[in-house]
């Protein structure tokens, strides 16, 4: 057997080897919009800046989990450690062709023919990553020169960053000529009360500006785990406050996703399926649940189809 192409980070997590069924149905055309795939490393390499290398997870497992858990359809996110080579993604987005969308990274002396062939390919916005751990931050008037060139496309830029850090960002993303998704609801910490000041600070910067919310990655951000108790398929219990709020005060702007293949995680490996069935405890009725899952999604990533 040959040997692997790269070799994976120590200690990391691969991705669950047998996700249940959950037992909550996502409503017809549910979206899964936030999703990665990984390589395969041999076809796709790795970007030689990376600071994690991953197991792969191909485009073939992540659509096999898709139909697995009951979507329809996928918003594929470009990988950091894929930098700014999008091959792995575009090839994904050829492969489920209209089922598909994605989020790219872009350089920004990128031209208009590669923009153009990115958006025929199914990509819809640009992802700007402020998580030090993950990546060297570029300069926010880098970032501010991508988003010029991409408002033209009716993108949008999804934002990933630190609750702790939006103080020094909000300025900037309030300039920022395009809407914005935020990653995993700015990753508040939970051990605070979801009505107190920090989460309110986020809360305000959501109704101010045109500002999407992916209530997504309890795992990421829970301090009580993951076990069900009582037999239930209720985990993750100390996200639900703040998600739900999020929900019930901006209800058509947000979005959910499994983060599969769970990058960069240390703790556990969470299983897809329980992850499906935190969903109507964020969203406990029909009506949010059409919103967070299908009506939400398409108006972002398939306005065509929305009503």
């Amino acid at each position: 057997m040959p040997e692997p192409a790269f070799e994976v980070t120590p200690g990391w997590l691969d991705r669950h080897p047998d996700p249940s069924t959950p037992v909550f149905k996502v409503p017809t055309g549910a979206v899964d919009a936030h999703c990665h795939v990984f390589g395969p490393a041999e076809t796709f390499p790795y970007a030689p800046g990376r600071k994690y290398t991953p197991v792969d997870a191909s485009k073939h497992d992540l659509f096999a989990l898709r139909d697995r858990l009951g979507f329809t359809r996928n918003v594929i996110v470009q990988a950091t450690c894929h930098g700014a080579d999008n091959r792995a993604l575009t090839d994904a987005l050829s492969t489920a062709g209209d089922r598909s969308r994605g989020v790219a990274t872009v350089r920004p002396d990128i031209s208009d023919d590669e923009l153009r062939s990115l958006h025929e390919a199914g990509v819809r916005g640009v992802r700007f990553n402020f998580v030090k751990r993950l990546v060297d931050a570029p300069p926010t008037d880098t970032l501010a020169t991508i988003a010029r060139r991409i408002a033209p496309l009716g993108w949008h830029a999804v934002v990933y960053f630190e609750a702790a850090d939006l103080p020094d960002l909000e300025n900037f993303f309030a300039s920022l000529p395009v809407p914005l998704v935020v990653d995993h609801m700015g990753r508040p910490d939970v051990t605070l009360p979801p009505n107190g000041p920090n989460f309110a600070r986020f809360l305000r910067f959501v109704d101010a500006s045109d500002v999407w919310v992916k209530v997504s990655c309890p795992e990421r951000l829970s301090v009580t785990g993951p076990p069900a108790l009582d037999g239930e398929r209720h985990a993750y219990r100390d996200v639900v406050p703040f998600a739900r709020t999020v929900v019930e005060q901006f209800g058509d702007r947000v979005l959910w996703g499994t983060d599969w293949p769970h990058p960069n995680l240390t703790n556990h490996m969470p299983d897809d399926g329980l992850l499906v069935d935190h969903i109507p405890h964020v969203a406990p009725t029909t009506e949010q649940q059409q919103a967070l899952l299908v009506d939400n999604p398409l108006r972002l990533y398939w306005p065509e189809e929305a009503r």
